[in-house]
């Protein structure tokens, strides 16, 4: 068993560490074995499982990768030489050396998700800001007659868009209007806000 422990905590200790040190210089840690690609327009809820698979695996297998399997290995492996050492058993070595080496598994995972979500492209969308209340900025003429500018708090950041309302008055600065719908990929169209 000492044998096999060993073997288990150099192999797969040596590739973590070496994954480890080549993510840290920018190799190969961009994909961070999340199952399938996922675009970066897409609009993610914070809540996604993204241990889900196309083929509605079951979650044990949305948590297997090669960095979550090396770091059952190496712990595996750890964990059953310190359990030896400890002298309590060639069973109970096994049985600790397994439940280390699961652990390892899923807390490398719930890592590389946590790590993923921090790299979330956090760029706030126009599309974002419908419905929203906004301020105008620069007086915006009425029914259409042209463009003004609104400010707005989206996504934990002040916003600035052109905007534009169909009302029959013009929106003087100040005036809190509510966002309709977006009208190109910089334009907006606002309502006043009834008091």
């Amino acid at each position: 068993m000492s044998t096999m422990f060993l073997i288990c905590a150099v192999l797969g200790g040596s590739i973590f560490v070496i994954q480890f040190l080549l993510t840290l210089i920018g190799i190969g840690g961009e994909a961070l074995e999340l199952e399938g690609d996922i675009p970066d327009d897409l609009d993610l809820p914070d809540d996604t499982d993204f241990s889900a698979t196309a083929h509605h695996s079951t979650w044990l297998f949305g948590v297997l990768s090669f960095k979550t399997i090396v770091a059952a290995i190496a712990f595996f492996g750890i964990a059953g030489l310190a359990a030896e050492s400890a002298n309590i058993g060639d069973a109970a070595s096994l049985v600790v050396a397994i439940v280390f080496g699961i652990a390892a598994m899923y807390v490398v995972h719930w890592l590389m998700l946590f790590i993923y979500k921090l790299g979330v492209d956090g760029t706030t969308k126009i599309s974002d800001a419908v419905g929203q209340a906004a301020k105008v900025y620069v007086p915006i003429p009425g029914e259409n007659g042209g463009q003004g500018k609104i400010q707005m708090q989206l996504n934990n950041q002040i916003v600035e868009y052109a905007a534009m309302t169909s009302e029959t008055e013009k929106l003087a600065t100040g005036t809190s209007v509510r966002v309709v719908r977006v009208i190109d990929d910089s334009t907006l169209e606002v309502a006043r806000l009834s008091a």
